[in-house]
């Protein structure tokens, strides 16, 4: 499975309509849907699916056609991203209608060749399920675990700096934990 971690952007023209495809971290789904409304308020349609893992490691699907013909825009569109074993990732298509119709198959063809296009100009990552891990540590040690994440290319970004100790809280693959767990019996 893979996943993106920065916006994508390409468009697509089909018969005189134009087709702009964002691919996208899930994450960012509900902003770039309301962003995509007010970039584009003349766009016909703004089609997107999105695929992601729950709280119980189970993938998540949905999609949505926009006004377009039931079952031509947004299932092509997951279907790619199931085909591309995207994960934890949206991929919205916003469609300005260029006068002429489509139909059934050229629209799914249309939303196809959208999709694909924008998975393929952009940098995907290889999925690794990462986990919270949180604790605490005294003053004292801080340069120690600093000196050590930035040894290992992890950043820590989630610091509280509270009276006595530092609370951290790290998302770690089960490797960079085990290496951690490994570290901290050193110290």
């Amino acid at each position: 499975m893979h996943y993106t971690k920065v916006h994508c952007e390409q468009r697509v023209e089909v018969k005189k309509s134009t087709f702009i495809s964002s691919l996208i971290p899930i994450d960012l789904f509900n902003e770039t849907l309301l962003d995509l409304k007010q970039k584009h308020p003349k766009a016909s349609h703004i089609v997107w699916a999105y695929r992601k893992l729950n709280e119980f490691d189970q993938i998540v699907e949905n999609s949505s056609d926009d006004g377009e013909p039931k079952g031509c825009a947004g299932a092509p569109t997951l279907s790619v991203l199931r085909g591309e074993s995207l994960i934890n990732t949206a991929l919205l298509t916003v469609r300005y209608f260029g006068g002429t119709k489509l139909g059934t198959g050229g629209m799914v063809r249309a939303y196809s060749s959208a999709a694909k296009a924008v998975i393929q100009s952009a940098n995907l990552h290889p999925y690794e399920k990462r986990y919270n891990i949180s604790f605490e540590t005294p003053y004292r040690q801080v340069n120690r675990y600093e000196h050590y994440f930035n040894g290992v290319n992890i950043p820590y970004p989630n610091r509280e700096f509270k009276v006595d100790s530092i609370y951290w809280s790290l998302f770690l693959t089960q490797e960079e934990i085990d290496a951690f767990k490994a570290f901290e019996k050193r110290l």
